[in-house]
């Protein structure tokens, strides 16, 4: 007999530790701040990224979805895949990152069922590539907005494409698309939203201009 999937509660750092109900004195906020404080790093950043997208674009953020076949919905139904990058990483650098983004197909699994479907893909309407594009080590900062630069693309054009279909360059990514800032991801995703529906449909789309 199979067991359900677990039903989550969302957290708000103050929930203690505790042995047999005995309080322990130190907190999930405590477990956060030793965890994540690096947002840096390549999977706090990519974690965060998809948390700044989703409130740019207004999604549901009452518990994420870490195994989902996209990462966001928006109220309008839209589904996002946010993939991030940055030029400056934790580590020693002898020169900054190169940038590029993964945007490989994946096996779509439901984590009710438990179940895989056999082909490949990208179950999302819009890509997001969140890039981190401050360079300066001393005050590059992911919590200040102003230091991110966004790209919304259609699933539909990435799945058109000729070259890789594993990962795409920046320079590729900005031969099509103009970089947006926080404040107006949400009317440009849904251009790429609308973009996406049009290509499958087989209608003729230009770039840049659609964008």
């Amino acid at each position: 007999m199979g067991q359900e999937s677990l039903k989550h509660k969302r957290l708000n750092g103050t929930e203690y530790f505790h042995n047999d109900g005995e309080n322990l004195g130190f907190n999930v906020g405590d477990f956060w701040s030793w965890s994540v404080s690096d947002l840096v790093s390549n999977t706090t950043r990519g974690i965060l990224a998809e948390y700044i997208v989703g409130r740019a674009v207004g999604a549901d953020l009452e518990i994420r979805d870490e195994w989902g076949p996209y990462d966001l919905r928006t109220p309008e139904g839209t589904r996002i895949e946010v993939k991030s990058a940055a030029y400056r990483q934790s580590w020693f650098q002898k020169r900054f990152s190169p940038i590029s983004f993964n945007c490989q197909k994946h096996q779509y699994w439901d984590s009710e069922s438990n179940e895989s479907r056999d082909e490949t893909g990208r179950f999302s309407d819009v890509y997001v590539f969140a890039l981190l594009g401050h360079t300066d080590k001393e005050t590059v900062n992911p919590l200040d907005i102003s230091q991110w630069k966004f790209f919304a693309v259609p699933t539909a054009w990435l799945d058109a494409r000729k070259r890789s279909q594993h990962s795409i360059t920046l320079a590729s990514i900005r031969r099509s698309f103009s970089e947006t800032v926080w404040q107006d991801l949400a009317g440009r995703a849904k251009k790429a939203a609308e973009v996406h529906r049009k290509m499958q449909n087989g209608e003729e789309v230009l770039f840049p201009e659609e964008f």
